[in-house]
């Protein structure tokens, strides 16, 4: 007399052994699951390999070869850095002051064209830099639908500093949207509808228990679109161009360092980034996990 568990079992494993080809209850030992396992990790194992390889390079080079900048490459850091360090922040502070209320009604309405919006929000982050450049010029430079407009009454973007931080809000703003859409998401309602019972007006709502709530989103979202700031490149350098001290961040620097035979400064000047690219990936990680979630 068979068990009614055992049956159970068999009739439930009977369809999988069937696709499979096999007895239901062939051994664990005889599936190739060692095999398998062994595949898997070799191919992991490969792709990070070929990450870890270039990064090693860079910094055996950077640190191996240096011999220190000299006055024109130290003046080179100095500016680039700096003007990186200054088109970044106010570009965080843009993104930061009008991504929230967007994040927040994508999170939490239902609108006319709100997955059309949600759309164009993500649309910059698989849209290919030099088409972003292209279309910031088109609609901002001297001869754009907007931008002669602005021409006329005295105000030039194009190739300007104002065009690097244009060119990196375009860049960023989807980083942070994304990020904050989620940080909002998360919030239990309920406890917005205590407050509110309690009395609390909407703003004070907001203030006081949904942003609170949503801040690790919110501030994940900030260092990854400051970080997409901090290294945009290609619309820069189509809508801003490349000019020492007015429009060269540290992107356009290693380039043009590099492509003027300096290898040695765009080393120094890859390394600063690359440093500053892992202290914002561990701030995300550290960010992400006291979400509570995953910080993209």
């Amino acid at each position: 007399m068979r068990v009614g568990g055992a049956r159970g079992s068999d009739d439930e494993g009977a369809p999988i052994a069937r696709l499979l080809g096999s007895p239901a209850r062939r051994p664990v030992e005889a599936r190739g699951g060692r095999g398998l396992g062994g595949a898997v990790w070799g191919a992991a194992a490969l792709l990070v390999l070929f990450l870890v390889v270039p990064l090693a390079a860079l910094l055996w080079r950077a640190l191996g070869e240096s011999r220190g900048l000299d006055a024109a490459a130290w003046r080179t850091l100095r500016q680039a850095l700096t003007l990186s360090l200054t088109t970044s922040a106010v570009t965080l502070a843009i993104v930061v002051a009008l991504g929230t209320p967007l994040a927040y009604l994508l999170a939490r309405r239902r609108f006319p064209g709100a997955r059309l919006v949600d759309t164009l929000v993500d649309l910059p982050i698989v849209l290919p830099p030099a088409v972003a450049g292209i279309a910031l010029l088109v609609a901002f430079g001297r001869r754009g639908i907007v931008g002669r407009w602005l021409e006329e009454a005295g105000i030039a973007i194009g190739f300007t500093t104002a065009a690097v931080v244009l060119a990196q809000v375009f860049v960023a703003v989807p980083f942070f949207v994304r990020a904050a859409k989620a940080g909002f998401a998360r919030v239990d309602r309920d406890l917005e509808e205590a407050a509110a019972d309690l009395g609390a007006p909407p703003w004070k709502v907001f203030t006081s228990v949904t942003l609170p709530l949503a801040r690790s989103g919110l501030a994940a979202g900030a260092v990854l679109a400051w970080a997409r700031a901090l290294g945009e490149f290609g619309a820069t350098i189509m809508f801003a161009g490349n000019f020492p001290g007015t429009t060269q961040t540290m992107p356009l620097a290693i380039y043009g360092r590099f492509g003027a035979g300096d290898l040695e400064t765009a080393l120094l000047l890859s390394l600063v980034l690359l440093v500053v690219s892992v202290a914002v990936l561990l701030g995300v990680r550290v960010l992400g996990g006291r979400s509570g979630g995953p910080a993209l």
